[in-house]
């Protein structure tokens, strides 16, 4: 099935500025409808009933992208794929400190292991390529790939290349890009006393009264322990690093084929 309007399909990644562009950039475009993230399920039975030409769809995707790529485009095949990259060690980094914020206690080297891949990441899903890969077998038209780091350096040039490419003036945005994130110190507090006081990770229930009654809470704590956490003496947390940055390093190298081969795409 597919029909006559121009269907775009934003597909993340999560931690590349996605929240920034579906709160302030895609409900500012003209002449577009926006089916938000919240909505996304229901996008299939929603464009039908739109009179618009242009209809815009998004939600964050990571591991799952490949499995929502082809569930979207098998009802729109002709969908216009937007995805944002980040360099890969940045990325990770991101990655790792969401789960920090949310309970996850283990390493950097047991979230990502370089050596054995068995960490909690998998070494494949830090892979770019294979997703522009499938995103090229579901869909008749090319995706447009974008930069992280682009945004943040020239926002203005970025947002003209999204709205040239679905055909609409660039929205006039003056939201902050970068929201500001926790600090090592407050992270490297939480990590320690989720090692130490609690010793599992919470649980994030899909099923949404699950997810306000039983993860939200525990959500609400932690971050009481992060905000506690910026008031400690600095020689009370020590100076080692969160993440070992010759490990980042090395994921930027292990990862370089692959960035180069998206930044060329």
């Amino acid at each position: 099935m597919d029909t006559e309007q121009e269907i775009y399909f934003h597909v993340g990644l999560g931690k590349v500025a996605s929240t920034y562009l579906q709160q302030a950039v895609f409900p500012r475009l003209q002449g577009v409808h926006y089916i938000s993230t919240h909505s996304y399920r229901k996008s299939k039975a929603i464009i039908p009933r739109l009179s618009a030409e242009k209809v815009l769809v998004s939600r964050e995707f990571d591991r799952q992208l490949e499995e929502e790529v082809r569930w979207f485009t098998s009802t729109y095949p002709h969908a216009r794929v937007i995805i944002l990259l980040r360099q890969h060690a940045d990325w990770i980094v991101s990655q790792y400190k969401r789960h920090v914020k949310n309970g996850w206690f283990g390493s950097f080297e047991a979230f990502l292991d370089l050596e054995n891949d068995a960490g909690y990441w998998k070494q494949k899903d830090l892979c770019y390529a294979p997703m522009l890969q499938v995103i090229s077998e579901c869909c008749t038209h090319p995706p447009l790939v974008l930069f992280y780091d682009d945004l943040k350096a020239n926002p203005e040039a970025f947002l003209n290349s999204l709205a040239g490419f679905m055909g609409v003036p660039a929205p006039q945005v003056t939201d902050k890009i970068i929201h500001p994130s926790f600090s090592e110190k407050q992270l490297k507090v939480l990590r320690t006393f989720c090692r130490k006081v609690v010793r599992r990770v919470p649980v994030n229930y899909q099923h949404k009264w699950k997810h306000w009654l039983l993860y939200r809470p525990v959500w609400a704590f932690y971050h009481l322990v992060l905000y506690g956490a910026a008031l400690l003496p600095d020689r009370w947390v020590g100076e080692e690093p969160l993440i070992d940055p010759a490990l980042l390093e090395e994921v930027n190298r292990r990862f370089e084929s692959d960035w180069k081969a998206v930044r060329e795409w």
